[in-house]
């Protein structure tokens, strides 16, 4: 939990506000799957034993939207051949109020939960025995688990002018909000908004930053306020000064959006979403961290000084991060340990375990592959292609790095290691964000990697991301960050996809095949089965789906391979031809990846119908053929539309330290700029230069082009 989201850990009784351009749509029709989740995420809370108590815009948008159609039906030809006039505010407010609150009494209903209306004025609240009495009322409705509906009633407001009086107790729903946030004693009050909290600037501005925690010393002076809400009354302004008020009274409260369907629910868990606003805020500046967008910076900034040294310099920065990780082993293997003593009390599963634990022989491999990378060819600067566009005046295609790169990875501290390597070499600054499980071996990683970065460059070169709430602003800066490597499960690598849009490089899931021709030699067969299933079966190219031809379902050979597997102690899943015939249990699906010692087995006519099934449920990761017969694994290798295709040998083969690029970010399954392990080559990008003596294009007019490419100096 983010500190300064601690005090959600007591609440009880929680005010929610949910604004007009939230329950509405930008045609002001009801936005029904919003609301709908609304009500969900109150029912939740209210089963969980929370006191909800929400107060609702809306009534006066959908009156008039009820009403203008109303008039619609009811209109001659000639009638609107005139002008529409406006409809009257207090009107819409009276039809409007009993259709939502008839709304929401059919949502709640549905969901098993009871809630009341109840419409408040302006003067009310200037009345003692008032108060009181709605003290009392709402008390009695929340001990029967009812959720009390608030809403000013604008149909019979005094106010001279109700959508831009601001005189009086209350003035809107927000500032209502906020003061029964107060008159209730809530511990929380929640404002729901149609953009993702306070910013110090337009929010449709991409150098605008959230602001995670309102401090009124220091905000108060600098934010400016644009236009109020498109449908409501209130707005960001409003929305400050009810929060501001509530806050500094007494009653925390956080502004976020209403748009995403859990966004309530991940208030309450303290997630560090939308903005805060609380009496000691100004007392947790001790505890914030360098934000998103200083880290982002300072790796670009530090990338770019990393450019400036001669290929022996950044050779040197890698020898000396291979000597620090060997010289300080000792202490590695110590924070290593309590990363896996702690996995193992919480019970995680032993592939996990297996993942993050750091042996000997694990650090050592690091050390070599570390070292390898150093004694590359030099990637940066490279001359690709020199061509002469005319007399004197030749373009250079130049090889450079991406930028900042934002990796995150699964619980593997060797990972942290390859990505840091690959990071040096290709002369990208670097973002790492590491599974929790493995924090304390992640950190004196990268504080030992750090340290033998000279200060030339600056050990914020490689940024070391520790909290899980600061990816979704990592997310946005699509200025500063160039890729993102999501390296995880489907649902990690997906959700990074929907986030952003900053390029992603990934693949969403390693579900690989091997096929068994009819030709296949059975021995050699069994060999790479079972290493493809087996030597390391969490791997994204470990093997989880079998096709075998349908020939050695009758000639014993699917038997050994069945055989085979299960010695191994491999659960077996058929399709639904398999399933009949070996008699196991048929698979949910094929697109399945078990990460486990399990795998779905199935029948195929041939190396066509092996095709067709790899390219309808495999995710185009890494598949292979075994057999003999040369003509039927050409006909796979170049019809199998994957990043990597293999003949004879292991799907385990497709790694980057394998394949010789020294380390890898990931296994790519996109099909722009880098695809299969990507090493450095799949880090860089390039640049034209061109090397000219005065010449101007002048419309082309004396210019004679000779486009004649040039030899790539050695």
């Amino acid at each position: 939990m983010d500190p300064t989201r601690a005090f959600v850990k007591s609440v009880k009784r929680v005010v929610v506000k949910v604004g007009t351009a939230v329950v509405t749509r930008s045609d002001g029709r009801l936005a029904l799957g919003r609301l709908g989740a609304l009500c969900e995420q109150l029912k939740e809370l209210n089963t969980r034993g929370y006191e909800v108590i929400l107060v609702t815009s809306g009534a006066v948008g959908l009156g008039r939207q009820r009403l203008r159609y109303r008039r619609l039906a009811n209109s001659s030809f000639s009638d609107l051949q005139n002008p529409q006039y406006e409809l009257d505010g207090k009107a819409c407010a009276a039809v409007g109020q009993s259709s939502l609150m008839a709304l929401y009494d059919i949502m709640f209903s549905q969901l098993d939960v009871t809630s009341s209306q109840l419409l408040v004025n302006d003067g009310f609240f200037r009345d003692a025995d008032f108060r009181k009495q709605l003290t009392d009322t709402v008390h009695s409705l929340l001990e029967l688990r009812v959720i009390p509906i608030f809403n000013e009633n604008d149909a019979v407001s005094t106010r001279k002018a109700p959508y831009e009086d601001s005189s009086g107790i209350f003035w809107d729903n927000d500032s209502l909000a906020g003061l029964l946030a107060l008159e209730l004693k809530a511990d929380l009050l929640v404002l729901l908004s149609d953009v993702e909290g306070l910013y110090n600037g337009p929010p449709s501005d991409p150098k605008s930053k959230l602001i995670h925690t309102y401090v009124r010393e220091k905000h108060q002076t600098e934010i400016t306020f644009g236009d109020k809400s498109r449908l409501g009354r209130g707005g960001m302004t409003a929305k400050v000064n009810a929060a501001v008020c509530a806050a500094y009274s007494g009653t925390p409260v956080i502004i976020t959006s209403g748009y995403p369907n859990d966004n309530i629910m991940r208030v309450l868990q303290g997630e560090r979403i939308g903005t805060v606003f609380h009496k000691d805020a100004h007392l947790w500046t001790s505890i914030k961290e360098i934000t998103a967008h200083e880290m982002a910076v300072a790796a670009r900034d530090s990338s770019r000084k990393l450019q400036i040294l001669n290929s022996e310099q950044r050779k040197k920065i890698l020898l000396d991060v291979a000597a620090a990780i060997e010289k300080n082993e000792s202490e590695i293997r110590l924070e290593n340990a309590s990363d896996v003593a702690d996995a193992e009390e919480a019970g995680y599963e032993r592939s996990l375990i297996s993942r993050l634990t750091l042996r000997p022989e694990k650090i050592a491999s690091l050390v070599k592959s570390v070292r390898k990378l150093a004694e590359m060819d030099e990637p940066i600067g490279q001359i690709l292609k020199r061509t002469e566009i005319a007399d004197k005046l030749v373009l250079e295609k130049i090889s450079c790095p991406l930028g900042v790169l934002l990796v995150i990875f699964e619980s593997r501290p060797d990972a942290l290691v390859q990505i840091a390597a690959l990071a040096i070499r290709s002369g990208n600054g670097l973002l790492l964000k590491g599974g929790k499980e493995a924090k304390r071996s992640n950190a004196v990683l990268h504080k030992i990697i750090t340290s033998a970065i000279p200060d030339t460059v600056g050990g914020k070169l490689i940024g070391l991301v520790t909290s899980r709430e600061a990816i979704p602003d990592l997310l946005k800066l699509d200025d500063v960050i160039d890729l993102v490597v999501p390296r995880g499960s489907n649902k990690l690598v997906s959700q990074i996809k929907d986030s952003t849009k900053i390029p992603v490089l990934g693949h969403a899931d390693g579900i690989c095949h091997v096929y068994i021709d009819k030709a296949a030699n059975i021995n050699v067969a069994k060999k790479i089965v079972k290493d493809a299933k087996t030597d390391y079966p969490a791997a994204c190219n470990a093997m989880e789906t079998l096709l075998v031809h349908k020939d050695l379902a009758g000639n014993g050979g699917l038997n050994e391979l069945v055989a085979e597997l299960q010695k191994q102690g491999v659960q077996l899943y058929g399709g639904p031809k398999a399933s009949v015939l070996l008699k196991i249990s048929e698979a949910k699906s094929f697109h399945l990846e078990y990460s486990s010692l399990a795998c779905t087995i199935e029948i195929v006519d041939d190396v066509f119908a092996a095709i067709d099934h790899i390219h309808e449920y495999g995710s185009s990761h890494t598949d292979c053929i075994v057999t003999e017969d040369s003509k039927v694994a050409e006909t796979f290798l170049h019809q199998v539309d994957s990043a990597a295709v293999f003949h004879n040998a292991s799907t385990r083969f497709c790694d980057g330290a394998r394949f010789g690029l020294g380390a890898e970010v990931g296994i790519s399954t996109s099909r722009i700029h880098a695809r299969g392990p990507v090493g450095v080559e799949g880090l860089l990008t390039n640049r034209w230069v061109l090397r000219g003596n005065g010449q101007v294009v002048d419309g082309d007019r004396s210019m004679i082009y000779t486009h004649k490419d040039l030899q790539v100096k050695a």
